[in-house]
This record gives C-alpha cells, sequence and structure tokens, in this order.
C-alpha cells in the first residue's frame, strides 16, 4: 500500500544549485544536507513547520524534468504489483527499487518512514498561495491508454478524465501531497514529466517565480507553462492549492 508520495525535482548537473535556490524560495522550504556519491540528492524541508517534507531534488546528466517516489509499507509487495501490470526493473538495492512504466516513465519505491502531515500551501509576498501538488507525465498517443491503466492499477486512487480530453486524472487520498496528471501529446515523443503548481491566482504567482529567475514560456487553457533558472519546463495551474 502507498503511504507518501515524493515529488522530485530533476535538474541538469550545471545548474542544480540555481535550481534548488529557486524551487526552496516557491515551495517555503530548505535543503537538507546533500546525499549519494556525488552530494545529487537532497530533500526539501518545509520551513518552520512540523509537517513532513513531499518534496526532493536530484543533479542529473542531461535535461531536467520529474519523476514521482512511493513510500510504501511493503517494498516487495508493492514491487511485485508494478512488475505484475507491466513496470519494467530499472535498479534494485536495499530500500530501494527504480521501475519504468509500461510507457517509459521511471519512478521508485521506498520504505515508508511514517510521513502524514502535508505541509499548508506556500503564501507569495502579495499574499496568494500556491502549491506543487501533482507530477504530469507527458505521453505519446501510442501509451496514452496504457499508462492510465497502469497508474490507476498500480496506485489504486482514483482515476477520471480531466476537463480537456488529452488528459486524465489520478487523484490521491485527501492525505497526500502529490496527484498525477497523465496528458496525451499530439505526436510520438518520448515520456517525459513536470512539475505543477497549484495556484490561487496564476497571473501573480508568474510574477513571483519571474522575480526569483524564471521565466514564461507560453499560456495555455487554465495554465501558464516556465522555466525554472535551470531552463526546465514547468506549470502553474489554476487549481486551489488547498484541495
Amino acid at each position: 500500500m502507498i503511504r507518501w508520495v515524493y515529488a522530485f525535482i530533476d535538474r541538469p548537473q550545471a545548474h542544480f544549485g540555481a535550481a534548488c535556490d529557486f524551487w526552496t524560495r516557491v515551495t517555503g522550504t530548505h535543503l537538507s544536507a546533500p546525499r549519494g556519491d556525488h552530494d545529487e540528492f537532497a530533500t526539501l524541508l518545509p520551513d518552520g513547520s512540523a509537517a513532513d517534507p513531499y518534496l526532493k531534488a536530484q543533479a542529473v546528466n542531461g535535461p531536467g524534468g520529474a519523476h514521482l517516489d512511493f513510500a510504501a509499507d511493503d517494498l516487495a509487495q508493492t514491487a511485485g504489483l508494478a512488475r505484475r501490470l507491466g513496470a519494467t526493473p530499472v535498479h534494485t538495492e536495499e530500500g530501494l527499487e527504480v521501475l519504468r512504466s509500461p510507457g517509459g516513465q521511471l519512478f521508485c519505491l521506498v520504505p515508508w518512514s511514517g510521513e502524514h502531515r502535508r505541509p499548508d500551501p506556500v503564501t507569495a509576498p502579495d499574499g496568494t498561495t500556491s502549491r506543487l501538488d501533482q507530477v504530469c507525465i507527458d505521453l505519446a498517443p501510442a501509451v496514452y491508454e496504457a499508462e492510465i491503466d497502469f497508474w490507476t492499477e498500480f496506485t489504486a486512487w482514483a482515476s477520471s478524465p480531466g476537463t480537456l480530453p488529452e488528459f486524465h486524472t489520478i487523484r490521491p487520498p485527501k492525505e497526500l501531497p502529490v496527484q498525477i496528471l497523465l496528458q496525451r501529446l499530439t505526436a510520438a515523443r518520448p515520456t517525459a514529466a513536470h512539475l505543477d503548481l497549484a495556484c490561487t491566482n496564476t497571473e501573480a504567482t508568474r510574477a513571483w517565480h519571474e522575480s526569483l529567475g524564471a521565466n514564461l514560456v507560453s499560456r495555455g487553457a487554465h495554465w501558464l507553462v516556465l522555466q525554472d533558472p535551470s531552463a526546465t519546463t514547468y506549470c502553474l495551474t489554476s487549481r486551489p492549492p488547498t484541495t
């Protein structure tokens, strides 16, 4: 059973420091001590709060993106379920299973450490609020339906079509901090993922993020596409941060 979820902020190694500075500011967090053989991992710890962390950062070779870590109370059983549903094992070590979904999205399984307190939304200087609460997996049309089936069965979360036909939401129980959005692209492309923030005012959040080094890329129906200081794409959405 999935007990907690971490969203990983994967960023190019050359710009990792600038990316961490940006994401700690906009998520109301501070970095843990680095870890890993090359200090490539860090946890974003909530500022002045008893809430549990749910964001981590990783320096990667190549372009940045995002992935999910699922904390489970029975790692072997959860990994077995993922494999039966079509996930491909990538790496195994004590306390860690790395797999790839049928459509090609990397994700990890880790032991649950008792996390259960979701942080509150972050308040910007102008009083508007936002929350990093979604990982969007961008999928070629050929693998979209298979990914809906996989993530629905693997998580056992609520699964429903989005407000637009190219989206499908996998929504966890309310105590968990991150949901999954599946997006069907218009053309074939390798599977990738990006981060989404829910905002009370997307334009106000855009202005705040731009003051910290982000750049606006484009506007969608209910969202804004930006790049952080590492030139990695993420989105601001008009979903309520408190849900």
